[in-house]
């Protein structure tokens, strides 16, 4: 999943890995979750709200709201625009309209990614995901229904059940059916099965894309503190749109500086997520053609972290590292140091500890096989 502020070139980010995922062999799914979608406008092809064959092995989509909603909310749409249409003598087709109500665009894309998941069509998905504030609020989705499943619509079902027959008796307004609440609680479980592998690392990733600009870097910093905060693993920063150092013209000079000193800042503050860089092109990247030209890693060779412990005056003969679950032990002579993993290395094996001696400082590098690609 592909995030980032607005403008900072995610969707060909995401478009540019989907391409290559297919070249590759996966069979790939890239999808906008993005009201204003634009994916259609990076492949330079029309899409729909059903996933279009774009390439061999490459299908896109652009899902929409009002085809979403009759798939997943058929039940529960069908009730609110009845009680619209009693309350008011609501025209049906404005019935139909309103009866979207606020948050149901977020759950539609949601059931969406989870629909592409069950279905095993798929190797890999590519979600091109709206700017981060939407992105924020579609992925703490979950767990703000998990709390009103477990605390108020148990008592507002055993409530209805008892007021249904009483209303029934003095008005003809339609009440919510038993059909209803089953509809939500099936959508409740399959968003939470679905919240499950999103966050699970060795299934799902979160990737910020970004400018060297200092204010486009700082959202990106809340971003990244807000998807660790909901435990969503992030596993990589792109830099797009780097001048590159054989641009000489004088004019760029001062932005290239400038762009080096956030380079700088992005790899000292994201570590130790690594920082890949795209340049800035001269054309428009549109089209399939142009999106194969962008620089792409292919990571079929392990994440690979590192973690860094200062361990002055010690020598390597009396170094010992351990590693259990989420804890590392790292002991020097007779003392043994326990220290909990960030989330980021709680899913990973330590493959190697190397003590620098001249600064007396101790790398662990954590590695996880993928089978996954990335553009950068």
């Amino acid at each position: 999943m592909y995030t980032g502020k607005g403008g900072v070139g995610k969707t060909s980010i995401a478009a540019a890995t989907a391409v290559r995922a297919a070249e590759l062999g996966h069979r790939t799914l890239v999808l906008s979750t993005d009201l204003a979608h634009s994916l259609a406008d990076s492949l330079d092809l029309p899409l729909g709200p059903e996933p279009t064959e774009v390439a061999p092995l490459l299908w896109a989509q652009e899902p929409d709201v009002h085809h979403n909603m009759q798939t997943h909310w058929g039940t529960i749409r069908e009730w609110l625009k009845a009680a619209l249409a009693w309350r008011g003598g609501v025209d049906g087709l404005v019935a139909e309209e309103v009866s979207i109500i606020p948050g149901m665009e977020e759950l539609s894309n949601l059931l969406c990614i989870d629909d592409h998941r069950a279905s095993g069509a798929y190797d890999v998905l590519v979600v091109d995901a709206a700017p981060t504030g939407e992105t924020l609020r579609l992925l703490s989705l979950p767990d703000a229904l998990r709390w009103w499943m477990d605390q108020i619509f148990p008592m507002y079902r055993r409530s209805m059940k008892v007021a249904r027959p009483l209303m029934r008796a003095v008005t003809d307004a339609p009440m919510p059916p038993d059909g209803v609440f089953a509809s939500v609680l099936d959508l409740f479980h399959r968003l939470d099965h679905l919240h499950h592998t999103l966050v699970d690392p060795q299934l799902t990733s979160v990737r910020l894309v970004l400018n060297p600009q200092k204010m486009v870097v700082a959202e990106a910093q809340r971003t990244y503190t807000y998807l660790s905060l909901f435990g969503y693993p992030t596993d990589l920063v792109v830099a797009n749109r780097i001048v590159p150092g054989d641009v000489i013209d004088p004019y760029f000079a001062a932005w290239k500086d400038a762009q080096a000193a956030q380079l700088r800042k992005i790899r000292e503050g994201f570590q130790p997520l690594p920082v890949k860089t795209v340049p800035l092109f001269g054309t428009e990247v549109v089209g399939l053609d142009a999106l194969r030209t962008m620089p792409t890693i292919e990571l079929t060779s392990p994440h690979s972290y590192r973690l860094t412990v200062p361990v002055p005056f010690a020598t390597r003969g009396e170094i010992r590292v351990g590693h259990s679950g989420d804890e590392l032990f790292v002991q020097v002579g007779a003392f043994r140091h326990r220290q909990i993993l960030p989330r980021t290395l709680a899913g990973l094996n330590p493959s190697s500890a190397r003590l620098d001696e001249e600064s007396r400082v101790l790398t662990i590098r954590f590695e996880q096989a993928v089978a996954a690609v990335t553009s950068g």
